[in-house]
């Protein structure tokens, strides 16, 4: 799986439970068992029965945004799978995740963003979504130092 279809999986995740006990809610469930119906109609039963399962949750939690944020990476499993055995919902979920991102109340769209930073190669990331990010680099205390070379010590013990 691409970064880019991991990212979208992420993103399709934290909208579906961000709509979830919202009035987004029946469009966000109706889209998400759609575009699992193309893999029949008995995983689509088990998906509806999943999202309502899971909007009773997040009714039921003391604190809703807590109980959204568990179900995004649950949603964001299936929703990778789902992209890995069919390739071709991946414009659906595209056109459902703008959908529901403009259905949700202001709270719950600004909740819904996402950023995923990945760092290669023992390379630093710095980011922040909605935020600061302050750094401050000192040299380390090696860093002053000059590095002795073992060879020149050898050399001069051996020259008597």
């Amino acid at each position: 799986m691409t970064e880019a279809l991991t990212l979208l999986a992420t993103n399709g995740g934290a909208a579906l439970a961000a709509a979830m006990a919202t009035d987004a809610w029946q469009a966000a469930r109706d889209g998400t068992a759609r575009l699992f119906g193309r893999e029949g109609t008995h995983r689509q039963a088990a998906i509806e029965a999943q999202l309502d399962d899971n909007v009773v949750l997040v009714e039921r939690a003391a604190d809703r945004e807590h109980a959204r944020q568990g179900l995004v990476p649950l949603w964001q499993m299936q929703l990778i799978r789902l992209l890995e055995d069919h390739p071709e919902a991946e414009a659906e979920l595209r056109e459902l995740i703008t959908h529901i991102h403009e259905a949700l109340p202001p709270a719950q769209q600004q909740w819904v963003q996402t950023q995923v930073n990945i760092a290669h190669d023992n390379s630093v990331l710095l980011a922040s979504l909605g935020g600061n990010v302050i750094y401050h680099q000192y040299p380390s205390p090696q860093a002053d130092r000059q590095p002795s070379s073992p060879a020149s010590g050898a050399a001069d013990s051996s020259s008597d």
